[in-house]
């Protein structure tokens, strides 16, 4: 059998979740025993300078005999973050249109003096 066979005989179900530069993958999937069991995977996209782009992969492989302390623990988590900070996304990172804004310029009356600091003109030298 060729590799993408056995790739596609190991995917039982998917769904996708689309989250902004994050994507998350659960796939069902199938042991040489053919149990079943799932991966998580989060793919995140880097976009470089020059407009290229790479993805960043991480998977999380959850077998049967954990998913009740999963789905337990997960829901407990999950609402105690809602009963603390309500449905709101209050992190504009989280916004689509976010643009990191940077803030370089320094108004010499603000600009802290180093004192320690001395002026050299390395004729003196």
């Amino acid at each position: 059998m060729r590799e993408n066979d056995m790739l596609e005989k190991d995917e039982i179900f998917s769904k996708v979740l689309r989250a902004g530069r994050r994507t998350y993958f659960f796939d069902v999937r199938a042991t040489k025993a053919d149990d079943y069991y799932i991966t998580i995977t989060e793919s995140k996209k880097f976009t470089e300078e020059d407009g290229s782009f790479h993805f960043k992969k991480h998977k999380i492989y959850l077998y049967k005999e954990d998913f009740a302390a999963f789905t337990e623990i997960l829901e407990e988590m999950t609402a105690y973050v809602l009963n603390h900070k309500g449905e709101e996304v209050i992190s504009e990172r989280h916004q689509k249109d976010f643009k990191k804004e940077y803030h370089n310029e320094i108004n010499e009356e603000t600009k802290p003096i180093d004192k320690s600091f001395t002026d050299i003109d390395f004729d003196d030298i």
